[in-house]
């Protein structure tokens, strides 16, 4: 499902608005004549795709993400899939104020970076990869990842952000990452080590054991790379879950 799908970023459309105007037929901003909806809303409806396409030549999301619900910001998927940046962070513990930031990860068109804390990892180093991204996708880092970068390196995060631990509960699917992966059968090379573990290996990295730094890394570098894998699934049972089962497929 693309953004020019969506209607419901408009002030007045919900969503029963919004599968009324799909069940008409009016699956796209290019269909869109002003029937269906009263004259005021289809007014809005008009302003909003004009500016909407001034936003999606320009490149910026933000204009949708700042209307759409967090629970539907997948629908931001597919218009920058090659540009999304797929983010995680391992750190000492849960508390930004008090713990640190050990490694950052992240996985845009296929490759993996991971930065480390006292060697690559730097506000520089995070901004660049923002600012080369259209979108930020996480799993729980609207309350965790991003406050912790925020608190600890003062980097600007306000790109658009796909939080995927609510579009995974409006699917039923609950649990932490790792429960969701092995419910979605999303496989990963890594034994199954656990946020405490990757405190533990941080520690022993600390105390002279670079291979515990190489082990963390790998984990790090694993549930980043796999945000890939559970943005497509998640995006497309949503897409046919909201969209093809109103307008089949178009």
């Amino acid at each position: 499902m693309r953004i020019e799908n969506s209607f419901i970023p408009v002030r007045g459309v919900g969503e029963r608005t919004e599968r009324k105007l799909w069940e008409h037929g009016i699956t796209h901003w290019d269909e869109f004549d002003g029937s269906v909806v009263g004259s005021t809303l289809a007014d809005r409806i008009d302003a909003y795709i004009e500016t909407g396409r001034t936003c999606l030549e320009e490149g910026d999301l933000r204009f949708f993400a700042d209307a759409l619900p967090a629970s539907s910001r997948w629908r931001l998927y597919e218009n920058v899939r090659e540009e999304a940046c797929f983010l995680d962070i391992e750190t000492t513990g849960l508390d930004p104020s008090r713990n640190q930031v050990t490694t950052v990860s992240v996985h845009r068109g296929g490759e993996t970076k991971t930065f480390v804390a006292d060697q690559d990892l730097s506000a520089g180093s995070l901004q660049r990869e923002f600012d080369r991204s259209a979108l930020l996708v996480t799993f729980n880092g609207q309350r965790f990842d991003v406050p912790f970068l925020q608190q600890h390196y003062d980097v600007d995060v306000s790109l658009p952000h796909v939080d995927l631990m609510y579009p995974c509960q409006s699917l039923g699917l609950s649990g932490g990452l790792k429960q969701i992966e092995r419910d979605l059968e999303i496989e990963r090379d890594l034994p199954d080590i656990s946020g405490l573990d990757a405190v533990r290996l941080w520690h022993q990295y600390e105390a002279g054991d670079d291979g515990a730094l190489e082990t963390l890394i790998e984990y790090n570098r694993a549930d980043t790379a796999n945000l890939e894998p559970l943005m497509e699934l998640v995006a497309d049972r949503l897409h046919r879950e909201v969209f093809e089962s109103v307008c089949g497929t178009v």
